[in-house]
């Protein structure tokens, strides 16, 4: 029998604000031009202003696509903790442990009717959550499917394309001082290549739950922070079409909802738009800051959502999640196309599925006998 949490309407949230965690990046790893998992942070990229004019288009014809149809799991994301550990000596304190995705899908629900599935496991006082692969998977391939573009306008492909472009544009594979004049004046002629990525691994919370979160990170704006932990300079790149009018501008702030969650949960605080037009021309270069946001789209009384009431949400669900899994199998946390209510119920009995790796659990295990082991007793001094 499936537990349901209710979905109520955005004001029933409203009221005092709840306290959250400012994100703390404590790890980080790569995916290099293979997409093979590299513990540094070697495909780090760095922001440099694209120019204007260009055709995002090109190049098209070169892409070279990673394949989303192979699940991920959250492989790369528990080496990275384990890496991590190994180090401290200590398991990391947070009751939750996934990708930003998914909390990015739960933080949307008041204002977002979307349809969402996730795999969860309970292992050694952590919920592990990840993206239900098949269902997802399913589900992009239906949503371009069912937009085939408008009459002699783009195909959804090539609009995905696009974003990735403006990635490639906008980005060094080092800082501005030591990248030749070249490179930067030719970058349009870089071969687009999602399959690299930069992806920051933070501690973050929400009321009394602790999350770990991985994402992916576009850029920075200048240098990582001498000290661990404190604020970085990220920047979040997205691509949008030009707003010319009221409509427009309706689509866009409803579409900033997601490019404020995203960048909030990694404490981003930068978000750059590239707004082009419906051939693809780049056409200007906006920039949002990310805490403010939520304050213009008000401020324009189109799009109706609200910050706060995302949070409030978010808090309530993940007390309310770590109270109904406490035990292991595997559990689906659904949510169907506009429902009101998010439904957890349980598919496996035991085990933890494929969510956590075997490499994983032998790590936990050896570091959990590491700390029962008494402390040697001190060599007693020579007579």
């Amino acid at each position: 029998m499936a537990l349901k949490f209710p979905i109520y309407p955005p004001p029933q949230y409203g009221g005092q604000t709840q306290p959250v965690k400012r994100p703390k990046e404590f790890a980080c790893f790569s995916y290099d031009k293979d997409h093979k998992f590299r513990l540094d942070d070697s495909s780090l990229k760095w922001y440099y202003p694209p120019d204007l004019g260009v055709n995002l288009s090109n190049g098209f014809d070169q892409f070279i696509r990673h394949d989303d149809s192979i699940d991920e799991h959250l492989d790369s994301l528990l080496k990275t903790i384990a890496s991590h550990e190994q180090k401290t000596g200590e398991p990391i304190d947070a009751h939750i442990v996934t990708w930003r995705g998914m909390l990015t899908k739960i933080m949307a629900v008041p204002f977002d009717d979307s349809e969402f599935e996730m795999n969860a496991t309970f292992y050694r006082d952590s919920i592990f959550v990840e993206e239900h692969h098949a269902f997802s998977l399913a589900q992009r391939q239906q949503e371009v499917a069912g937009r085939p573009g408008r009459r002699n306008g783009p195909l959804p492909e090539m609009m995905s394309y696009w974003g990735y472009k403006f990635e490639t544009l906008s980005t060094l594979p080092r800082p501005w001082g030591e990248t030749s004049r070249d490179y930067i004046e030719n970058r349009d002629q870089e071969v687009v290549n999602n399959k690299e990525q930069y992806c920051s691994v933070v501690r973050t919370g929400f009321g009394n739950t602790i999350v770990c979160l991985g994402g992916e990170v576009d850029a920075i704006w200048d240098a990582k922070p001498a000290t661990p932990g404190e604020p970085i300079k990220w920047v979040e790149l997205k691509t949008s079409a030009e707003i010319r009018n009221q409509n427009e501008q309706f689509r866009f702030d409803r579409r900033a909802l997601k490019y404020w969650i995203q960048s909030f949960l990694l404490g981003v605080p930068k978000i750059i738009v590239g707004f082009r037009n419906q051939d693809g021309i780049l056409t200007s270069v906006q920039e949002f800051q990310t805490m403010s946001l939520p304050y213009e789209v008000q401020r324009r009384g189109m799009a109706k959502w609200d910050g706060n009431v995302c949070i409030k949400f978010a808090t309530l669900f993940l007390d309310w999640l770590r109270l109904n899994i406490k035990d292991e199998g595997v559990w689906r946390i659904r949510r169907r196309k506009g429902a009101k209510d998010i439904e957890v119920f349980r598919v496996e009995e035991v085990g933890h599925g494929r969510i956590i790796t075997d490499e994983f659990m032998d790590w936990r295990i050896k570091l959990e006998l590491r700390k029962a082991k008494p402390p040697d007793l001190e060599t007693p001094p020579a007579v």
